[in-house]
């Protein structure tokens, strides 16, 4: 029951996103990029919107662009708070380190390549481990920004270039497809929030054995 109310809910937040249109993708790109994680989503409402309105495909882009450096941003405020135990709240211990010490590595280049690589990479463990690091501010965004902002040029330029095959196309299977990106986004949320409990439960009992042993230190 709870899993047909997300997606009841999933596809009337996508209804609602379409007819915002520019302002709808910076709602939905904060989302993606720091609540929950709608695979796949915003790149077809990026090329659903350029094909619908071929001469405005660059601010469709920029609009991509913006929502997803807002909601990255939030995201890596939470990692530059919440320090390395934020980034195990995402992945477990061992990836966490693995996420860390890739990012020290690369630093600018594992965001921006990152936000220019298509689903299933996770970009969201990146801009945690990137606000756990103590990154600069300026370079994060700028890394963001250049990586979103040139993966939505092209999307969008492709929805302008196409834009009769692919309206065509959602013409035809539109009721298919929007069941297909509201199941994505049912399962991405599902896994999101799995991950948020199984973390709440790890910090309950870390908490419960620090109450245990604290008597026994002061005796």
């Amino acid at each position: 029951m709870p899993v047909l109310t997300d997606v009841l809910a999933v596809m009337l937040v996508w209804r609602w996103v379409l007819r915002l249109g520019g302002p709808g993708l910076v709602l939905l790109g904060i989302a993606d990029n720091s609540i929950v994680p709608l695979t796949g989503s915003m790149d077809v409402l990026t090329i659903w919107l350029a094909a619908h309105h071929r001469d405005w495909w660059p601010y469709y882009a920029l609009m991509a662009t913006v929502g997803a450096v807002l909601g990255g941003y939030i995201t890596y405020s939470i990692g530059r708070k919440g320090g390395k135990e934020a980034l195990e709240r995402k992945v477990d211990k061992k990836r966490s380190q693995t996420v860390l010490d890739r990012f020290h590595r690369w630093s600018f280049w594992s965001v921006a390549v990152g936000a220019i690589l298509p689903p299933p990479f996770p970009l969201v463990p990146v801009l945690v481990a990137a606000g756990a690091s103590q990154y600069s501010r300026g370079k994060f965004v700028g890394a963001l920004a250049s990586g979103r902002g040139l993966r939505y040029s092209i999307l969008a330029f492709f929805g302008r270039l196409y834009g009769k095959q692919i309206v065509g196309f959602f013409s035809d299977y539109y009721k298919p497809a929007v069941l297909v990106l509201v199941g994505i986004a049912a399962l991405g949320g599902t896994i999101t929030l799995r991950q948020y409990l199984r973390s709440r439960r790890k910090d309950g009992r870390g908490s419960s054995r620090a109450e245990r042993v604290a008597p026994g230190k002061v005796a």
